[in-house]
């Protein structure tokens, strides 16, 4: 029905307009599509449907990560920290570029959106070599790689559900806005380094150089030298131009002295020295060097034992526990867990196109673990679990056994429902009972079909249709 001019009211208009949207998001050759706050598909466009090779109804009520598995959307609505223009490969092998960004309402967030940008990287990449920009972008990788006293890390970096870690991360971002020394404690994994250097990102030096020392990776006769620099002729093997020390190379940015406890005393006196007077002197030079740096500092000793045993400096504790920033352990924030096996699992596939699915019940045996190693460990336990794992998903038995033989989780997984969890259905069941009666039935036969089917009892033909069903291997062949 056309409407004329009397007709119209604002009833109408909205009407005519409303419709007008739904016809615009349809048409629009971008894909896009709406979650809710649970990561459930709540509008998609034709370009999505299309671009996924699927229908409207076939993600009628599904998760958007029952979709595609590889997707950062719900990271991102956990989060509330867009990110535009990432690269993105999905399940079947193709790379795009797209953006994730959180819907808002009233300080909370209802949603989030995903959009495709890009969703050919290959054509571009061909475009690039026809047209010779490879060589541009080499020149501009190489340049970048020169540059390599930068930070790698922000405060999006560091992922956590907690409310504990997100406190420490507050207030990580206030120690940014000054330029005082911070000394970060905690155990060793739990991120330490993440937080320095979202720290210094995060402050007005990130223009600067960021430094990053392993006061116990280095021998201890070579770590004044790396530390202070030294001039020509120094010592035997020195440079014949001298070299700059990382307190130098410093000047301007942020030097980050990793595991401090671990640095002799005699070298702590120097160090002393340098962060009073602001100034470092080569070894073999008499001239002093003025300094413009802020110093972060990070350990996983208590330096208060060692200094009682006197194995650390107390008036260099004092000067670099100005302002101390604890990292809480992993056993302290549980509910991080889910939320660091989805990115591990996501960086698994983006990097491995491996890709498993962590059920609820696993994940809650590894949340009863208490993760003396913390994020590091659950990091290297994740990704073993995820390549050992046969099937699409992981089970209790993929968790590693010394995990399962800790008490708490040994008492939880021991708890009836958790028993009867993984049976399964029925046909899954017979079909599991019948495929290793068959497989060591054939093995106990040394592969012999004749014999093995004689012994189960079925006809040869019945035999060979169920070991290709199995996909049971002839080890004969």
């Amino acid at each position: 029905m056309v409407l004329d001019k009397t007709q119209l009211n604002e009833e109408n208009i909205s009407s005519i307009f409303a419709s007008m949207t739904r016809l615009l998001f349809d048409q629009l050759p971008v894909p896009i599509n709406f979650v809710d706050a649970d990561g459930r598909v709540i509008a998609i466009n034709k370009a999505f449907l299309e671009f996924l090779n699927i229908d409207l109804e076939d993600i009628h009520q599904k998760r958007i990560a029952d979709i595609d598995p590889t997707v950062r959307l719900p990271v991102v609505i956990k989060t509330g920290k867009a990110e535009l223009g990432q690269r993105h490969k999905f399940k079947d092998g193709r790379e795009v570029i797209v953006h994730r960004i959180p819907i808002f309402y009233e300080d909370k967030i209802i949603g989030g959106v995903g959009i495709i940008l890009i969703d050919d990287l290959s054509y571009f990449y061909k475009q690039a070599i026809e047209t010779d920009k490879l060589k541009e972008l080499e020149t501009i990788k190489i340049s970048r790689a020169k540059d390599i006293y930068k930070a790698k890390y922000n405060f999006d970096h560091i992922l956590t559900a907690s409310e504990l870690k997100k406190q420490c991360k507050r207030r990580a971002k206030n120690y940014s806005a000054t330029d005082m020394t911070v000394l970060i404690t905690g155990e060793s994994g739990v991120g330490k380094e993440l937080f320095a250097h979202s720290i210094h990102q995060e402050s007005k030096r990130n223009q600067g150089p960021f430094i990053t020392v392993n006061c116990a990776a280095i021998p201890e006769s070579l770590l004044e030298s790396e530390l202070f620099g030294y001039s020509q002729g120094a010592f035997t093997g020195a440079k014949k131009t001298g070299q700059q020390g990382k307190f130098e190379l410093a000047n301007g940015g942020t030097i980050f002295l990793d595991e401090i406890g671990e640095m002799p005393l005699n070298t702590q006196a120097k160090i002393l020295r340098v962060l009073q007077e602001k100034e470092v002197r080569r070894i073999g030079d008499s001239k002093n060097i003025p300094l413009d740096i802020r110093v972060i500092a990070a350990t996983n000793a208590k330096l208060e034992n060692a200094i009682t045993e006197g194995k650390f400096r107390s008036d260099l504790y004092y000067r670099l526990n100005v302002l101390n920033l604890e990292i809480p352990g992993l056993r302290e924030t549980p509910e991080d867990i889910p939320l660091l096996i989805n990115h591990f699992t996501t960086l698994m596939f983006q990097e491995f196109g491996l890709y498993k699915k962590f059920p609820k019940k696993v994940v809650e045996l590894l949340q009863a673990y208490e993760w003396p190693g913390n994020v590091r460990e659950l990091k290297n336990i994740v990704e073993r679990m995820t390549v050992n794992a046969e099937n699409n998903e992981v089970s209790r038995s993929d968790v590693p056994k010394y995990v399962m033989a800790h008490k708490s989780v040994s008492n939880l997984n021991n708890k009836k429902d958790y028993a009867q969890d993984e049976v399964g259905s029925l046909k899954e069941t017979l079909y599991n009972v019948e495929k290793n009666i068959i497989l060591d039935t054939l093995k106990s036969c040394k592969y012999n079909k004749a014999k093995t089917a004689n012994k189960l009892g079925i006809p040869r033909m019945t035999l060979y249709r169920k070991l290709k069903s199995y996909g049971i291997e002839d080890k004969n062949e």
